[in-house]
């Protein structure tokens, strides 16, 4: 593992009785880098998820962070340690006012004891500053944060674990639901995070979404690592063949040459 990770997963198994959900995964991740899970449905990127988020626990393995062994009961440990996860339905409240969503729960406050209330001037202020750091323009953070675009409120999402402290930024799937435009909004925003020094995971099934912004990728395949790769050892050619499967894709297009049903183009390609 690199002496420079902030956070190091070694040999992480997760069994469900006799189910493997994980087997021996490895992996670093660095501040100011941008390590991509790849892997599709049933690969295993959900249950590296919850035990990166405190839901769940490893099996077997370790996880270190700054060269220590830790270990989260609960997802409050996780964030505590600074690692931050957004969920696909990103724990927002569609009605609720940006700057709401912003702080939930947290917000800033002024006077003393029964006399405490939220100072919302300040609140609305940090608000539209941290996400104009993050490149977000947003008119107005009275309006519902449900009239965002998708890509604005994984940008929001993203914006907010950055404030609240995150060191390690975990995305599930940040770019599954959207479409070419917003998806590269987010992208940007990744890229943003990863320049404003957090360590970011990001989970997908797209490589060609990965490939970009990625430093370091771990490919999963049905609870298995594909390997761990900088991105100077990989080729996103590679990347994609091994995400889909390798050898086993190559004995599918084989098979289909000869039944006469494949195209010219290979199966990792379209």
């Amino acid at each position: 593992m690199s002496e420079h990770a902030l956070l190091e997963l070694d040999n992480i198994s997760k069994y469900y009785g006799n189910i493997i959900a994980l087997s021996g995964v490895s992996t670093s991740v660095a501040a100011g880098e941008v390590t991509c899970v790849l892997g599709d449905n049933g690969a295993g990127k959900s249950s590296l998820i919850k035990i990166l988020a405190g839901v769940h626990q490893p099996t077997e393995g370790s996880i270190r962070m700054n060269g220590e062994e830790v270990s989260f009961a609960s997802p409050r440990e996780a964030l505590d340690h600074g690692i931050a996860t957004v969920y696909q339905d990103l724990a927002m409240v569609p009605l609720m006012s940006v700057w709401r969503n912003f702080f939930l729960g947290s917000e800033p406050t002024k006077g003393l004891g029964p006399f405490k209330f939220i100072d919302t001037a300040k609140a609305k202020q940090i608000t539209k500053d941290e996400l104009t750091k993050m490149g977000i323009d947003i008119r107005d953070t009275e309006q519902p944060v449900g009239t965002l675009s998708g890509g604005e409120r994984q940008s929001v999402a993203i914006a907010r674990a950055g404030y609240f402290g995150a060191k390690v930024l975990i995305l599930d799937e940040p770019t599954s639901a959207l479409g070419v435009k917003q998806s590269g909004v987010v992208l940007k925003r990744i890229v943003e995070a990863r320049n404003n020094g957090l360590a970011v995971i990001f989970i997908t099934h797209n490589p060609r979404h990965a490939y970009p912004v990625g430093d370091r990728f771990l490919i999963l395949n049905r609870g298995h690592s594909m390997g761990s790769f900088a991105k100077d050892e990989i080729a996103i050619d590679d990347l994609t063949r091994l995400m889909a499967g390798g050898a086993e894709l190559e004995a599918l297009e084989h098979e289909l040459q000869a039944s006469g049903a494949s195209s010219d183009r290979p199966l990792a390609q379209r």
